[in-house]
């Protein structure tokens, strides 16, 4: 007596395999385009804070955090550093912060969100008492703010400290303010560095560390043994 034997023939395989090569290709091209909508979105945030501080500049020639009249700008709920150093030029205070709550009343990079948004330049919470809404987040959820660099010149004298208990996120990094973002992974960085200046995360406007908090810490390079892996996360700072 012959037995039918049942089972799949080549052709069926193969076309089991193309599918299969289909759906894998769809997720890995849309992980993709959602990797690349997010290194977007970074890149906007660097972009958008030097326009933040221009427009403030124009409308009320102060800056934003720094405005020694922020509530005859903005209003009574506007917030006002001490003075000085409010209205010294500089937006003084560290990019990020342990203690939220201290910073509500004595960091001008603290309250520079709240008069961003209270003159209509960006979104977001204008209520400094509630730092998990009022904190600004990144496209991956860290952490994003703006310092100023180590040291301004004293009209073409001397370079002062802006602010003598603060120190730059990098050291050495250029510029008059600088903008971080945290929590950042390293693939990202890197596409970053290629998108915004040289390629070179050790080198240029923007550098990228491996200090989460915003402890100082020096840059990291794209490539060799110092080298992060792709997935670690780090902080991208960048001069302007």
């Amino acid at each position: 007596m012959k037995r039918n034997q049942s089972g799949f023939t080549l052709i069926e395989i193969a076309i089991v395999l193309v599918i299969i090569g289909l759906l894998l290709g769809g997720v890995l091209k849309g992980q993709e385009l959602i990797n690349s909508a997010k290194v977007k979105n970074l890149a906007t945030d660097f972009k958008n804070i030097p326009i933040y501080i221009y427009g403030y500049q124009d409308k009320y020639k102060a800056l934003p955090g720094d405005d020694a009249n922020a509530v005859a700008h903005l209003g009574t709920t506007a917030k006002q550093g001490p003075i000085p150093p409010a209205g010294n030029g500089i937006i003084n205070g560290p990019w990020t912060w342990t203690s939220p709550a201290v910073a509500v009343q004595t960091d001008e990079s603290y309250l520079f969100w709240q008069h961003i948004r209270l003159a209509g330049f960006g979104p977001g919470s204008t209520d400094t008492t509630q730092p998990s809404s009022y904190l600004p987040t990144n496209a991956v959820g860290g952490p994003i703010g703006v310092t100023n660099s180590l040291t301004v010149a004293n009209g073409g004298n001397n370079p002062i400290p802006p602010n003598p208990t603060a120190t730059p996120p990098i050291p050495g990094l250029v510029g008059t303010y600088i903008v971080c973002s945290g929590s950042i992974p390293f693939k990202f960085a890197k596409q970053l560095d290629v998108t915004l200046d040289d390629g070179n995360t050790a080198t240029g406007s923007l550098q990228v560390t491996l200090t989460p908090d915003g402890t100082p810490g020096t840059p990291v390079p794209t490539s060799g043994t110092l080298a992060p892996s792709d997935d670690t996360p780090v902080t991208v700072c960048m001069g302007f």
